[in-house]
């Protein structure tokens, strides 16, 4: 939905009447709740098990959704749109992701790939459905209809069977009492260095990442393409997306390299062509390059989660991807001071479907001034500078990785060598029968 709000904005603001800027902080919101909640989500899964906090996320975006048609106030749609939607968004994703993990382990990689690829496919193929909709029924009754669309996110999280502990078909009251003095969150997580480190990669990482889908247009632009030839350059970042990340799940599969090997090196190839990228002059060489990063992040995205588990474990998870995800968030600020400022609003979420791409095109021709670049790219009067300060980010972020993964090889082998294993969580068989019922 986030993906695709570009294609409700202009009906929603002309419906209130209220400046670009003000309106922007619908999706600001809705993503901050998305990063806020990622810490709740998981202290909750302790209580009432992923499966009852992704049917409860998905009873909070359908909410959001339904609240939002109903025509309220401004600030209804801040609390609807912004706070249910992303909070909501967040109870569904965290726990989902914690499932893969948990019911994977030799498939982890690929089966984390196949489940990730849904955003890229339906993003694509919900930009026209969502668009059929507002003509056909205006913006609120496509949204109440996306709400109801959404409510089946509460059958998906039913279906979300927790695993069983290895060897027990049956948990005894005692058993209960012991998980419900589990902690909700793992506060020992934060003493581990590599994970730390992990996070500090995340946060450049995402420094670099909001700063190409947003200057790609502007940029393709300037060279004289013109907007719809521009504007289809995400559509191939979306479909190379998708590409990356299924054929680096697979080669996270077959265990040629470990997961934070493939992950480095995906990332310093990823700054690399960010580099190269404002060397090409011509819509073709654009294009080449754009696939190769669409294809690269693809590839960073689809082990950059799964890595977490060779990190804390499988038991330090949720509390471990809780913290990641609220501490990655931070690392849009670092990206603000090339972020396109648009009447004075930052936009912190790129769309990559093709509609919104032409929205993007849109406020660049009647909002985009010269004062509206971008500190850095208005500093130096070319958005070049934007594209290298992205590749510096990431390239850089593949160091704190390199290192993660040497204190990972070294904590295995000093474990090997005092007689003591890694996580039996990690390293033990998926009880088959529980694997079969779930």
């Amino acid at each position: 939905i986030l993906r695709n709000f570009g294609l409700f904005f202009l009906d929603i603001q002309n419906y209130y009447g209220v400046l670009t800027g003000t309106l922007s902080w619908v999706t600001s919101t809705s993503i901050a709740m998305f990063h806020l909640g990622a810490p709740l989500a998981g202290a909750l899964s302790v209580y009432l098990t992923q499966r009852g906090v992704m049917m409860i996320g998905a009873v909070l975006t359908a909410s959001g959704m339904t609240i939002a048609s109903l025509n309220p106030s401004l600030p209804w749609i801040y609390l609807s749109l912004g706070v249910l939607q992303g909070l909501g968004c967040s109870f569904c994703w965290m726990p989902a992701n914690s499932m893969v993990s948990r019911y994977f382990k030799r498939w982890r990689p690929i089966a984390f790939s196949i489940s990730s690829s849904g955003e890229c496919v339906f993003s694509m193929a919900f930009s026209p459905f969502f668009q059929w909709l507002i003509e056909a029924y205006s913006w609120q009754g496509a949204l109440l209809i996306i709400g109801g669309l959404q409510l089946h996110l509460w059958a998906c999280g039913a279906l979300m069977r927790p695993l069983k502990p290895k060897g027990k078909l049956a948990v005894g009251s005692e058993e209960l009492n012991q998980m419900s003095k589990k902690a909700p969150f793992q506060w020992s997580v934060i003493r581990r260095p590599e994970l730390l480190l992990y996070i500090t990669f995340a946060t450049l990482a995402t420094a670099g990442f909001f700063i190409p889908p947003l200057f790609l247009v502007p940029h393709v632009h300037n060279l004289g393409v013109e907007q719809y030839w521009a504007a289809s350059l995400l559509s191939v970042l979306s479909l190379s997306d998708l590409l990356g990340r299924l054929l680096c799940g697979w080669l996270a599969n077959s265990r040629l390299l470990r997961n934070l090997q493939v992950l480095a090196m995906a990332a310093i190839l990823l700054g690399v062509v960010l580099l190269l990228l404002p060397l090409g002059q011509g819509y073709w060489a654009i294009v080449i390059f754009t696939a190769l990063y669409g294809f690269l992040f693809g590839s960073v995205v689809s082990v950059h989660i799964i890595s977490i588990v060779d990190i804390v474990g499988l038991d330090g998870f949720d509390s471990a991807l809780g913290l990641f995800m609220l501490v990655r968030s931070s690392g849009a600020l670092l990206a603000l001071p090339t972020a396109g400022q648009y009447k004075g609003c930052f936009i912190l979420k790129i769309n990559f479907s093709p509609v919104f791409s032409y929205f993007l095109q849109y406020c660049k021709n009647r909002v985009y001034t010269q004062e509206d670049k971008g500190w850095l790219v208005d500093w130096v009067d070319d958005f070049s500078a934007a594209f290298y300060l992205a590749g510096l980010c990431i390239i850089l972020s593949a160091v704190f990785v390199v290192v993660v993964d040497k204190m990972v090889e070294k904590r295995k082998r000093n474990m090997t060598t005092s007689g003591r294993f890694p996580d039996p969580s990690e390293t033990g068989p998926i009880n088959t029968m529980d694997h079969s019922e779930a």
